[in-house]
């Protein structure tokens, strides 16, 4: 029967991000828990296992890069760092990934375009009401005015 994990370990939610790989059982240090990632070709695939093991910076987890001489497919797996508890979340720092990183990056490198280009919209758009126009409506202004005091000094004769 398939088993898409090792023994002793589950998926369940995760206080670091959705859900995450769990020890059933206690797990000893430098033990190889399975094939986590897959290249073929170029791209990497993730197996169930490396699927949905979260990142963490004390990471209690790393991948091994496993080469089979003559393969042509390269393979990672998970070990140990340190004892695992029963209950504990599995992670590792990611080494794959940076796709969060670089979209952030560059949707803050687009804000600040988009902000830049729209401060110089704003700018070209005072820029035309404050040209021509704003002189004509102080003439307008200007011209009433005038006018008024004309009508006054008419009416007062």
């Amino acid at each position: 029967m398939y088993n898409p994990l090792p023994p002793r370990l589950t998926i369940k939610s995760s206080l670091i991000s959705g859900l995450g790989l769990f020890a059933t059982a206690d797990i000893a240090q430098g033990t190889n828990l399975g094939t986590t990632h897959i290249k073929v070709d170029g791209t990497i695939f993730r197996t169930p296992l490396g699927g949905f093991i979260n990142c963490d910076e004390n990471a209690n987890c790393v991948k091994i890069e496993m080469r089979t001489e003559g393969s042509i497919t390269d393979k990672w797996n998970l070990v140990t760092l340190r004892n695992i508890t029963s209950g504990e979340e599995l992670t590792l720092k990611y080494t794959f990934y940076t796709i969060k990183k670089d979209f952030l990056e560059e949707a803050e490198k687009e804000k600040k375009e988009l902000e830049e280009s729209y401060q110089e919209s704003r700018r070209q758009t005072k820029e035309r009401n404050t040209g021509p126009l704003d002189s004509f409506s102080g003439d307008l202004q200007n011209s009433i005015k005038e006018s008024k005091k004309q009508t006054k000094e008419r009416t007062k004769s």
